[in-house]
């Protein structure tokens, strides 16, 4: 199981000094949507730059033109981006077709999806590299989780890999380790935390006990 740092709502030397914190612990870096809307690509350039061991993921949550998306981000230094599983499939189909002209990977944010079985079926199909069941800010604070999502979608992906997101800290993360994903995504568990070099340092003990 790999370890990704989710990062959202921070400004570029914010980003640099948090990655710098958490380096050793973490697999890869998300440059979060509201980085790339307030500071662009370039985040994610810099980042790539600065960190060029680690994998970089571009949380551009892509919703329509996949191929031209995913060559702006591609070039931005982004290893993985990322497209909405609510968008067309030539969407989809469009961004990895794109992808692997750079050797870079697709994941498919699988937000709002009401019909998670059906739709994480069909986009497996299109050959994309992740699928990701996330729970979104606004139901985190309603309660509600997608750990449930991920025992679905690990029952019925027979290729890509999976991953979770969403509001995963250290008292709910050996509920998500037990359901065996791919990747955990982790933003506010580590970010939020007043030692963020020891909560990312705990998450990463209890993902290699398994």
């Amino acid at each position: 199981m790999k370890l990704q740092l989710a990062l959202d709502l921070v400004d570029i030397p914010g980003a640099k000094a948090l990655v710098k914190e958490v380096e050793s612990f973490i697999d890869i870096v998300e440059i979060g949507t509201p980085v790339v809307i307030n500071e662009g690509l370039r985040a994610v350039k810099e980042i790539k730059e600065a960190f060029p061991s680690l994998t970089v993921l571009a949380d551009l949550k892509i919703m329509d033109a996949g191929d031209y998306e995913v060559m702006k981000a591609a070039e931005a230094g982004a290893d993985i981006i990322t497209v909405l599983g609510a968008s067309n499939d030539r969407t989809i189909a469009g961004a990895v077709s794109e992808a692997r002209k750079t050797n870079r990977q697709i994941m498919v944010d699988m937000i709002n999806v009401q019909d998670i079985e059906t739709r994480a079926k069909e986009i497996d199909a299109l050959g994309v590299d992740y699928i990701c069941v996330h729970t979104g800010y606004d139901l985190q604070a309603v309660g509600q989780n997608s750990f449930a999502d991920l025992q679905t979608i690990k029952r019925v992906v027979k290729h890509a890999k999976v991953a979770i997101a969403g509001g995963i800290k250290l008292n709910t993360l050996q509920q998500v380790i037990d359901a065996k994903p791919d990747l955990i995504i982790v933003g506010g568990g580590i970010t939020g935390q007043e030692d963020r070099r020891a909560a990312a340092s705990g998450i990463r003990e209890l993902i290699a006990q398994g």
